[in-house]
């Protein structure tokens, strides 16, 4: 059983905002490489991407569409820490206790709210952005242009390419790190540390934990989601099912796992640096009501 005390909805959106934004930035080129990896054609390892963009782009090539995660993720972290505790408070018990089953749906509930709100166009342009980078000659000129001309080319439908899959994953994602984050943090408060406050290496552990079990648990969704969001997807697929099916039968079931390396990376990262800063700025606005 988890027992939580509430946090004040603006503190949670502003510590959740906050935390994401730095994430986003600290961590964006092993989302860079991730991505590139998961295109379709041929296949390119993590050191190959990162060297031909160096030689070709510069450093700044490993932030293509950095903009873009940055704001999205700014708004999709607040989103969830803030939807994630709305479900929580609702599937808690008279005792104010959260079973294991239940913050499972509380997180898969914030990932499908993130998903509809700030993840999927935030990762469309982004993805969109880091396919066009690879051109001779990229169309875009930054995440303002190239959101106006995604627009005007696909309409709103433009930058919700891949909605179901982003869903899934996004469900999946926040139902599976935010339990095995709060089940180890009960664990170690009740046994290791009972009854005192986490210092933030213990936090930033258990956060990279639960980035590390989301990943291999997730990934299929993750390629799925990219390919659909990228400039060809029109072309190549009908719809997330077929591009699933396209996949499995042409590159096999090893091809759903690309980019696994950069992307554990980044949610073990991520996972650490945001539930350490999020706890980090809790605290320092007040802490949780009882």
């Amino acid at each position: 059983m988890v027992a939580f005390k509430k946090e004040k909805p603006l503190h949670s959106l502003f510590a959740g905002a906050t935390a994401g934004a730095i994430e986003a930035f600290l961590t964006y080129p092993t989302e860079f490489v991730k991505t590139r990896s998961q295109f379709s054609g041929k296949k390119e390892g993590p050191i190959k991407i990162i060297k031909d963009t160096l030689s070709t782009k510069g450093i700044t090539g490993l932030y293509s569409g950095c903009t873009a995660l940055i704001v999205g993720n700014s708004a999709k972290a607040g989103v969830r820490f803030v939807s994630y505790d709305f479900f929580k408070q609702k599937l808690a018990d008279q005792n104010g206790h959260v079973s294991a089953p239940r913050s499972l749906v509380a997180g898969l509930g914030a990932g499908m709210t993130e998903a509809v709100f700030a993840v999927t166009p935030s990762e469309t342009i982004k993805t969109k952005l880091i396919d066009d980078a690879k051109r001779p000659n990229p169309q875009y000129r930054g995440l303002i242009h190239g959101t106006i001309s995604i627009v005007r080319q696909e309409g709103i439908s433009g930058i919700y390419r891949g909605l179901f899959p982003v869903m899934m994953r996004q469900g999946a994602n926040s139902a599976i790190r935010f339990t095995t984050y709060a089940t180890l943090k009960q664990f170690v408060q009740g046994t290791v540390r009972p009854g005192q406050p986490l210092p933030s290496a213990v936090t930033f552990g258990i956060g990279g934990i639960a980035g590390l079990v989301t990943v291999y648990t997730t990934m299929p969704l993750d390629v799925i989601k990219t390919r659909m969001q990228s400039l060809e997807a029109r072309q190549q697929y009908r719809n997330s099912f077929h591009c699933a099916y396209r996949i499995f039968t042409e590159e096999g079931v090893r091809r759903f796992w690309t980019g696994t390396t950069p992307r554990l990376v980044r949610l073990v990262l991520s996972g650490g640096i945001v539930f350490t800063v999020y706890e980090n700025i809790i605290k320092a606005l007040g802490g949780r009501e009882v």
